[in-house]
């Protein structure tokens, strides 16, 4: 019996990996796992972005940097910031936004998630104290929309079934260099 889910464990290794071609399939763990490198260049393809807030300001995202926060669970998005107004600001406003996530498999879109982002800091240099709490509430816009439920990756129907078995993700854990996802046989 152990032979046999080898076996079969092996092939949907080969063919989860010729069916995806970052996802990397590992047989001895039973888990696929992605680099910080493959997670980021996931990441900078919703950027840059512009958002509205509050009819007054436009907020432009660009350049965003991914790191990985193993001891909390959670991906760490660092985002440039340009807060513009033509109405209230003489020169647009330039900082940072970090926010940090944990991980969720969506089995209807066999996607993994960005789930429940939260703002870590915000960081604008020399800026008026009058808009300090905007900034706040922008931050909290820009993981709300930006953020939550983006899909960092989504596996194939091929990636998870075999032989007539079909395999779910499981527990996702954020480690130094990237991320790992249980495959688990239902």
């Amino acid at each position: 019996m152990l032979i046999k889910s080898l076996l079969a464990l092996g092939a949907l290794s080969s063919l989860s990996i010729a069916a995806s071609a970052w996802a990397g399939y590992n047989i001895w763990s039973n888990e696929y796992t992605f680099t910080q490198q493959q997670l980021q260049t996931t990441m900078a393809r919703k950027f840059p972005l512009r958002l509205r807030y509050a009819e007054v300001f436009n907020v432009d995202l660009k350049s965003p940097q991914l790191s990985l926060n193993s001891p909390q669970n959670r991906v760490v998005t660092l985002v440039n910031v340009s807060v513009v107004s033509p109405l209230l600001l003489p020169t647009p406003l330039n900082g940072t936004i970090t926010l940090s996530s944990r991980l969720k498999y969506d089995r209807a879109a066999r996607a993994i998630r960005l789930d429940s982002p939260t703002v870590d800091t915000i960081d604008f240099s020399s800026v008026p104290p009058q808009y300090k709490q905007q900034l706040n509430q922008i931050g909290a816009v820009v993981a709300e929309q930006v953020l939550k439920d983006y899909p960092i990756y989504t596996f194939t129907a091929d990636e998870l079934r075999l032989n007539g078995k079909t395999f779910e993700p499981g527990e996702i854990t954020v480690q130094t260099d990237g991320i790992a996802v249980q495959i688990n046989e239902t």
